[in-house]
């Protein structure tokens, strides 16, 4: 089953990081957060990645080519310009660099992952959030209501502490708590190839009319993933994420 990956867009709220690189490239512990979210894939056997690509997507490209180039020892011969590596300790990813387009929409760029999707199902995300799904168990809950589109849905952090009253006596205080209510969508899909016809162009936002009509036509299912999730649209939570990677043993880091 291969993995679909959006990472193409501007990234503008995060415009301190993304002038020089694309947000999916924006690092936290010295390696972009694309690459988190691709080992969390590969944790649960998924390898075979298509990354659409958009805003500096060479910068992507020549990334990809480094990692793999670039890690455990290299001999090189001078003269000849010959170079190789060796004990290099890599995933076993194969990973499909697509160009979709500077200013396509979301769902433009999932139209247009469909030639490499191909007939069959797959999981979709973007390239700029991070959390501990299970992706067996979301998979799984897709087989077994044999609907077109699962969506995650989760409950993100608060970002302010939270009060219990009694009174004005305080009963309790959490500081930034996972909120208690209010789902949103967590971008870990499960899709069924006939999810492309709700799509008309490059110009569809992903997250208005397609999956508003599957919504309507009752093919649109949730996943409710109560544990870790966190995006990285701003400044703040990039260093909150650094932050937790710091400290070590980070929540979403399922991988050894």
């Amino acid at each position: 089953m291969k993995v679909a990956i959006l990472a193409g867009g501007y990234g503008t709220r995060l415009a301190e990081e993304t002038e020089i690189r694309p947000k999916p490239m924006v690092e936290i512990g010295g390696k972009p957060i694309l690459w988190h979210l691709m080992m969390h894939y590969y944790h649960y056997g998924y390898k075979d990645f298509v990354i659409a690509l958009g805003y500096k997507g060479d910068y992507i490209k020549r990334w990809m080519k480094d990692y793999s180039v670039l890690n455990g020892h290299m001999v090189v011969k001078i003269r000849s310009g010959e170079i190789s590596a060796q004990e290099r300790q890599l995933p076993d990813w194969t990973v499909e660099l697509v160009e979709t387009g500077p200013k396509t929409l979301t769902g433009g760029r999932i139209k247009r992952l469909q030639p490499w999707v191909g007939n069959e199902t797959f999981m979709l995300t973007w390239g700029d959030g991070v959390s501990d799904v299970d992706l067996n168990k979301l998979l799984a809950f897709h087989r077994s209501h044999g609907k077109l589109a699962t969506m995650t849905a989760v409950r993100p952090q608060a970002r302010y502490g939270h009060l219990e009253f009694d009174g004005d006596r305080v009963m309790e205080f959490n500081e930034k708590p996972q909120t208690s209510e209010g789902w949103i969508n967590g971008a870990f899909f499960v899709l069924e190839p006939k999810i492309f016809d709700y799509i008309e162009g490059d110009d569809i936002m992903w997250e208005q009319q397609p999956l508003e009509r599957l919504a309507a036509d009752g093919q649109l299912m949730a996943y409710r993933h109560t544990s870790f999730w966190q995006c990285m649209d701003t400044l703040r939570e990039k260093h909150l994420l650094e932050k937790m990677w710091q400290k070590g043993n980070p929540p979403w880091k399922t991988w050894e």
